[in-house]
C-alpha cells in the first residue's frame, strides 16, 4: 500500500526537484500550485522508488492521482493503486496531460480505462521570445497596447520582493472589490491561493516583478519552472483601469524569465470565456491537452 503525506511548505526541497525533472509541462505539478491550492485540493504526495505520485480530491469528493507516464514503475504503481481503491469499494481515477497518458495505459492496461477529456483544464503554452517581441501581425494590437502605456505613463519595472507584497494585495483586493456581485468561484479560490503563495514567496522562491506608476504598484505577476525549459506563470494581476498595464507586464515577465526556458505556461482558462479569448489571442504554440482515465474493473 502506498501512503500518502499531505503536502507541506517543507516538502518542497524533495518534491519540487522530482516534478521539474518530469518535463511534462503541467502547472498542476507545480510545486507553488500544490502547495497554494491544497485547501481546495487536499494534494498530498508519496516518492515510490524514486517516482512522485499526487493525490488530489476533486469533483464531489472523488479521488485523483497523477503518476509519470514516463516512469519505469508506473505500471507497479498504478497497480499498487487499484488495489488500494479497491479494498476501500472504489475504482482509480489519473490524471494526466494527453495523449501521453492514453498511450501508456492502453499499452500497460490495454481496454481497462475509460477516458474524458476537460478542454477547460488545457494549459496553454507559449514562446517565451515570442512574449517579449511582439513581432509580426498577429501582435500589432499588443504592441499597440504596450507603447501606449509607454507613452502615457512614467512607469518602472521592479522585480517582486517581500517588502512589495502588501501593495500586490491591496492592488488585489481593489481588483475585486471592482467586482462585487460577479466574480466566479473559481477567481475566489485563486484569491486564496495566491495570498498563501505571496505570504511564502522566499520560500517558495517565486520570480517575479511589479509595475509601478507613480510609486503605485499598478500591476504584478510571478511564477516559476515547471519544466527544464518551461516557465510556469501562475498569477498576473492589472489595474483595469490602466489601459495597457496587463500586456506590459506580460511582457516585462517574459523579458525577466531567464533565457534557458524557451517556452511560458500561462496555465488554464477555467472555461471562462472572457479569459479563453484573451489567452488565445496571445497565439499558443500548443495548448497542454489534458484530462482524465477512470479504471474500469
Amino acid at each position: 500500500m502506498i501512503t500518502f503525506k499531505k503536502i507541506e511548505l517543507e516538502d518542497r526541497e524533495i518534491l519540487s526537484p522530482l516534478l521539474t525533472a518530469m518535463g511534462n509541462r503541467d502547472c498542476n505539478l507545480s510545486f507553488v500550485n500544490l502547495y497554494s491550492w491544497q485547501f481546495l485540493t487536499r494534494g498530498c504526495f508519496a516518492v515510490v522508488n524514486g517516482t512522485p505520485v499526487i493525490r488530489f480530491v476533486l469533483e464531489q469528493e472523488r479521488i485523483f492521482y497523477h503518476v509519470p507516464a514516463g516512469s519505469e514503475h508506473r505500471s507497479e504503481i498504478v497497480k499498487q493503486l487499484i488495489a488500494t481503491d479497491r479494498e476501500r469499494g472504489d475504482v482509480t481515477r489519473l490524471f494526466g496531460v494527453f495523449p501521453g497518458l492514453l498511450s501508456w495505459l492502453d499499452e500497460d492496461f490495454p481496454g481497462k480505462f475509460h477516458y474524458r477529456i476537460n478542454r477547460d483544464s488545457f494549459d496553454y503554452i507559449y514562446s517565451r521570445q515570442e512574449l517579449v517581441e511582439l513581432k509580426g501581425k498577429d501582435f500589432q494590437a499588443k504592441r499597440n497596447h504596450v507603447n501606449k502605456f509607454r507613452r502615457t505613463y512614467a512607469y518602472d519595472y521592479a522585480p517582486l520582493t517581500p517588502d512589495l507584497v502588501p501593495q500586490c494585495l491591496a492592488l488585489e483586493e481593489e481588483w475585486y472589490r471592482q467586482r462585487v456581485g460577479a466574480i466566479p468561484k473559481s477567481l475566489l479560490n485563486e484569491r486564496k491561493a495566491l495570498t498563501l503563495a505571496l505570504q511564502h514567496m522566499e520560500e517558495l522562491k517565486l520570480l517575479g516583478g511589479v509595475l509601478r506608476v507613480g510609486g503605485k504598484v499598478v500591476a504584478f505577476s510571478y511564477g516559476t519552472p515547471v519544466s527544464g525549459d518551461t516557465f510556469d506563470v501562475h498569477i498576473e494581476k492589472a489595474d483595469s483601469s490602466i489601459s495597457g498595464a496587463y500586456n506590459t507586464i506580460n511582457q516585462e515577465l517574459a523579458g525577466h524569465v531567464p533565457e534557458e526556458y524557451l517556452y511560458i505556461n500561462r496555465e488554464e482558462d477555467l472555461g471562462l470565456p472572457g479569459l479563453r479569448k484573451a489567452k488565445l489571442s496571445y497565439r499558443p504554440r500548443f495548448l497542454l491537452e489534458k484530462g482524465f482515465a477512470e479504471y474500469q474493473p
